[in-house]
């Protein structure tokens, strides 16, 4: 029964830690983007997605983003017309197109990760001391071991 207990303990433990590492970062993550003036938009959501993985059609992208296939075409639409994205055949499906993010794309989304980088290192010049920034370097490590 002390057995069950521990086990039962461990992951009420481990709920907890969940709720708190997910309300805290996410905090954290607004907080920063409000500062750095660079608010999460689906459109600066789906250039960081073609971003990192490539050209993709919008069925894709409406996937991996967990949206309806027509509000991402109309996501899509809009980045085209700024010139963000463009569209290429795709070499496996005749039938549909592929976007990918241009360099003007790509220049906005680095200005806005570099607004939040010098954001996020103001307030640890700010608020952090050294031995706070040590525990935050070893933080990181154990948050990146959850990934």
């Amino acid at each position: 029964m002390a057995s069950q207990e521990a086990g039962s303990e461990t992951q009420t433990d481990a709920l907890v830690l969940a709720e708190n590492l997910r309300a805290t970062l996410g905090r954290f993550v607004r907080r920063v983007k409000t500062q750095a003036n660079t608010p999460t938009t689906s459109q600066s959501e789906t250039l960081s997605l073609l971003d990192r993985a490539g050209p993709l059609s919008v069925a894709e992208l409406a996937g991996r983003r967990n949206v309806r296939h027509q509000s991402m075409r109309l996501v899509a639409g809009q980045l085209e017309s700024e010139g963000l994205i463009s569209k290429m055949p795709n070499p496996v499906d005749g039938r549909s197109r592929l976007l990918s993010i241009t360099d003007k794309g790509r220049a906005q989304l680095s200005r806005a990760r570099e607004a939040r980088t010098l954001q996020i290192a103001n307030v640890i010049e700010e608020r952090l001391s050294d031995k706070d920034r040590r525990t935050l370097e070893a933080a990181i490590r154990v948050i990146e071991r959850l990934c």
